[in-house]
């Protein structure tokens, strides 16, 4: 049986409006990218669909038996009475966005009748990604939709969703999860990693552990700790810098080289909000010159070595002075 960790109370006021018929039709599960928005929604959909189609699971919270008929047909993209929106994977790659034809495809499910219960459920993953005539096409649903129908729209930035479609939806907020809960989630799904480890990505993925998973198995406590150093102690002779830069620029080190990427704007803002004064306005100037550099790294194709150098450097910029 999968549990989801964290998120109680939202699964507590959702399930309790859905028991007692005062469900609105569509939700917006707003909140920071990687905290488990996603898993949260599946979960709940698979919930309400067991409980729709009688007798309740006998398991707390948002959990469902993993022999249960509808967590099954669900998991195997089966369900009759379920649908989901995400970006497809092409032989390009993944799309940037949810198009218009995958919107248009949910009619089927509209138009026709409950088959397994009274409920019908889509969850779109992300709503964010929502091209422009898939955002209006959702739309039209959304303003008249069936009395059985219920919209759960993972957001990570609701703000730059349409202003219409927050309208007629009801926005629930999800926090970043405590460290305790991280560590029980990275336990359940790297059982194989040692203590420390645990330790250090419970502290990188910042309460997000879908990030924190980003990082798994990539030694990144050792580029943190070549970080504390560089900060530190400036690395007058750049020999911390060469080191970062030989060993991020391989083939095979391209998952550690993107975690860099990731890791130094977040290494120097925290260093930013331990800082005043001049301090403060160097870190700033440095985190806003590494956001830019690593945020175009991948896009540009600029030689990893070269940007590992370079991006070290803004971090040496904010060792204390020697003279």
């Amino acid at each position: 049986m999968t549990t989801i960790v964290g998120h109680d109370a939202q699964a507590a006021m959702l399930l309790a409006a859905a028991r007692s018929s005062r469900m609105h039709h569509g939700w917006i599960l707003a909140g920071p990218r990687g905290i488990g928005k996603a898993s949260f929604a599946r979960a709940l959909a698979i919930r309400l669909l067991a409980e729709a189609a009688g007798p309740a699971p006998d398991a707390p919270g948002l959990s469902v038996p993993a022999d249960h008929q509808v967590r099954k047909l669900i998991e195997a993209d089966a369900h009759p009475d379920y649908a989901e929106l995400y970006c497809l994977e092409k032989e390009s790659g993944t799309a940037r966005n949810i198009s218009v034809d995958q919107v248009r495809g949910l009619q089927r499910l509209i138009q026709s009748a409950p088959s397994l219960s009274s409920r019908r459920i889509v969850m779109i993953d992300s709503a964010d990604d929502l091209e422009r005539g898939a955002a209006n096409a959702l739309l039209k649903t959304l303003e008249e939709p069936p009395a059985d129908m219920l919209f759960l729209l993972v957001s990570h930035a609701p703000g730059r969703l349409l202003p219409t479609i927050r309208s007629r939806c009801r926005t629930l907020r999800f926090d970043p999860l405590n460290d305790e809960t991280m560590r029980t989630v990275l336990r359940r799904e790297k059982p194989d990693l040692p203590p420390d480890e645990i330790e250090t990505l419970a502290a990188l993925g910042e309460g997000a552990p879908g990030k924190a998973l980003r990082y798994a198995g990539l030694d990144v406590a050792q580029i943190d700790g070549i970080l504390r150093t560089i900060a530190r102690e400036g690395d007058p002779g750049n020999r911390h810098r060469l080191v970062l830069a030989k060993a991020l620029s391989g083939k095979t080190a391209r998952p550690r080289y993107e975690a860099f990427l990731e890791r130094v704007p977040a290494f120097i803002a925290d260093a930013a909000r331990q800082r005043s004064g001049p301090a403060l306005g160097v870190a700033l100037d440095r985190w806003e010159a590494s956001r830019q550099l690593a945020g175009g790294a991948i896009i540009l194709s600029l030689d990893p070595a070269a940007v590992a150098f370079e991006l070290a450097g803004h971090v040496a910029a904010l060792a204390p002075d020697p003279r």
